[in-house]
């Protein structure tokens, strides 16, 4: 049950991290604007709150001695993707600082990038908070607040990570995939890609026939054996 708690959970966290991620992206933008700012605020909170709940029973299942070795190894698999969710989710707290500081929205003097990208991530981040509505009030205080705000959120989210890797030592060169490299190349999905030259990925594994192979060692004997006669012939005339 533990384990299948920590599979939704991180599960919900990718997405909101992934939708932070993206939301990042348009501050300082056409579509930056205060409801932005404000959907960045909730999209970060709701991934930190996912990260709280995971840490623990994913901590307590790393440290019990009696966990199988099967078991672990699965653990250990939702710990290196719950590690790289979180430092994503600090690098992009971190660039949105930056942004943030650089592109006020209460500096009428410094106008924002004009990127030719027009709209909001309104309907992204209702679809990672499970929200129908982000619509917001304008505050005037709320882009000096917000970044005073995120700078406390990075020391914490920094601090979990340290915390994270204190309690449990888990080197992710150590982790060891379920699938080999490239296996989602070879799926089903993929399958109408990988023929449209002519040659699917089975027949390339297929052994040759020996017999495709000795007509064609007797057809090349053959054509070289022309080319020779042709050869004579052209020298005697």
């Amino acid at each position: 049950m533990a384990r299948e708690e920590c599979k939704a959970l991180l599960d919900a966290l990718n997405k909101a991290t992934a939708c932070y991620h993206h939301l990042v992206l348009t501050v300082g933008g056409s579509a930056d604007s205060q409801n932005l700012r404000e959907e960045l605020q909730k999209t970060r909170q709701k991934a930190q709150e996912l990260a709280e709940a995971i840490r623990a029973p994913l901590t307590a299942a790393l440290r019990d001695r009696g966990l199988g070795a099967e078991e672990r190894a699965e653990f250990e698999r939702l710990w290196v993707a719950f590690s790289g969710c979180l430092d994503l989710l600090e690098a992009d707290m971190r660039r949105a600082l930056a942004l943030g500081a650089a592109f006020q929205l209460r500096a009428p003097r410094r106008p924002l990038v004009r990127t030719g990208v027009a709209g909001c991530g309104t309907g992204i981040a209702a679809r990672a908070l499970s929200a129908r509505s982000l619509r917001h009030e304008a505050n005037s205080d709320f882009d000096v607040n917000d970044q005073l705000e995120l700078e406390r959120e990075i020391l914490q989210v920094e601090e979990m990570i340290h915390d994270m890797e204190m309690k449990v030592n888990v080197p992710r060169w150590t982790v060891q995939a379920r699938q080999a490299a490239g296996a989602e190349l070879l799926s089903s999905g993929s399958a109408g890609a990988s023929s449209v030259g002519g040659v699917s990925t089975e027949e390339r594994a297929r052994p040759c026939d020996p017999s495709k192979a000795l007509a064609a060692t007797v057809f090349s004997a053959v054509l070289l054996a022309a080319v020779a006669l042709a050869v004579c012939v052209a020298k005697l005339s």
